[in-house]
């Protein structure tokens, strides 16, 4: 065979090899099966090593990103926040001590609680006090549903949340026990606990099916300082103070289990209060997560295009995100945190959080933050191959009418071929 032939062969060979590459594979399926074309989806996938972008489908087009908004809330808290929360500040005047909040949600949380606060005053011979005039923001996100209001997924925001600002009702069982004499038995009324939109009055629909539920209650300095008083068994009184430039902070709880709450059961308000102990780590005299969401945006310095970024949590439907800007908000986590740390406050698919019954081997091999809604469903994260590479994914499902848990199976048989063949 002559020289010119064995270039030719030589050529042709190595066009079918990039031809058949995974990387080409999976895009072309991308592009040509029904179960990606049937909707709106975008695909990024990026190796950090050499740097290079292996699958690039609709991945500079903003979609929908749903809680998948809360690895921004994470990074944030990552440039911020220290290795406990800020739990409170106070000042003594007198015998007066005057409280404010730090945005801490987990003062007696019914599932992550935290008695700093508790603990601290519970002995003190001063007159308690406190204020909640560090914070004069909404007490729900821009393009919230309003009528969310009811749902555990949507209590209110607040300087000083305590038991999670919910209502849990088990069985006739009801915490804080002050709003015991709030719940009343409708007849006619729709299923489960619902309260009235603007007070903390609560109908049970009737029925003896065993029910467990948590309803968001409506928040105030008032009731915040009733439920104080009502654990310490001492009077707390309300005062519209402005928080002094020298009063004392206190921390509470390691960051890092509030993160990985955060991470595996997607909790709105933690990732929302996140961004309120941001900016009570300045010491600033207002508490001003909005202002923090836009600085810790703004270093990022994205495309306006390609990405809107308007609450902590990814309950609005106003924040965008391309795939791509995913990619790069992953690559400057994992820069950030170091790998073993961040595959433990991830959820593990097959494991753990929202990925438990995410289709994987008896290995977890992907890593990552789910974001689902209303024809809405996004994983972005990290995923080891058989060749023990570590890649960076977002795979960003919008515009579909099937049930969520049809795109969860997708995204898993598209990542278990990511995982088999890179």
């Amino acid at each position: 065979m002559n020289t010119l032939k064995k270039s030719a062969l030589f050529i042709i060979l190595a066009g079918l090899q990039f031809g058949c590459s995974p990387a080409r594979r999976l895009s072309h399926d991308l592009h040509t099966k029904p179960v990606y074309i049937d909707h709106f989806t975008g695909v990024a996938l990026y190796d950090p090593v050499r740097q290079r972008s292996l699958i690039q489908h609709n991945a500079d087009k903003p979609f929908t990103p749903a809680s998948n908004t809360k690895l921004f809330s994470f990074y944030a808290g990552t440039l911020t926040l220290p290795d406990s929360l800020p739990a409170f500040r106070y000042t003594i005047k007198g015998d007066s001590l005057i409280v404010w909040g730090t945005g801490n949600p987990l003062l007696l949380h019914p599932d992550l609680p935290d008695t700093t606060l508790l603990a601290f005053l519970r002995n003190r011979s001063e007159q308690l006090f406190f204020s909640a005039a560090n914070y004069a923001g909404p007490r729900f996100g821009s393009g919230w549903a309003w009528d969310d209001y009811n749902d555990d997924y949507s209590p209110e925001l607040a300087p000083l949340p305590i038991y999670g600002n919910v209502v849990r009702y088990i069985n006739g069982t009801v915490s804080p026990q002050r709003f015991a004499d709030s719940v009343l038995i409708g007849i006619g009324s729709a299923n489960g606990l619902r309260r009235a939109e603007f007070s903390n009055q609560f109908v049970r629909s009737t029925g003896d099916r065993p029910l467990r539920q948590d309803v968001p209650f409506r928040w105030s300095a008032g009731l915040a300082a009733q439920l104080l008083s009502d654990t310490l068994h001492r009077p707390v009184t309300v005062l519209n103070k402005p928080l002094p430039a020298e009063a004392r902070l206190v921390r509470g709880t390691p960051t890092d289990s509030l993160y990985k709450r955060m991470l595996w059961v997607s909790d709105n308000q933690f990732a929302e209060q996140v961004l309120f102990m941001i900016s009570a780590e300045r010491n600033s005299s207002q508490l001003e997560p909005l202002l923090e969401l836009k600085r810790t945006f703004d270093g990022l310095h994205f495309p306006a295009s390609s990405a809107k970024w308007v609450d902590g949590s990814g309950l609005s439907r106003y924040n965008l995100f391309t795939p791509n800007v995913l990619i790069a908000l992953l690559t400057k986590i994992a820069a950030r945190v170091p790998q073993q740390r961040l595959f433990k406050l991830l959820p593990a698919a097959g494991q753990s959080g929202t990925l438990r019954t995410l289709s994987a081997a008896d290995k977890p091999y992907i890593f990552a933050k789910s974001g689902s809604m209303s024809g809405v469903y996004n994983l972005s994260g990290y995923v080891l191959t058989k060749r023990n590479k570590v890649l960076y994914f977002s795979i960003m499902h919008n515009n579909f009418t099937q049930p969520v848990s049809e795109m969860r199976k997708r995204t898993a048989d598209l990542l278990k071929q990511i995982h088999e063949q890179f």
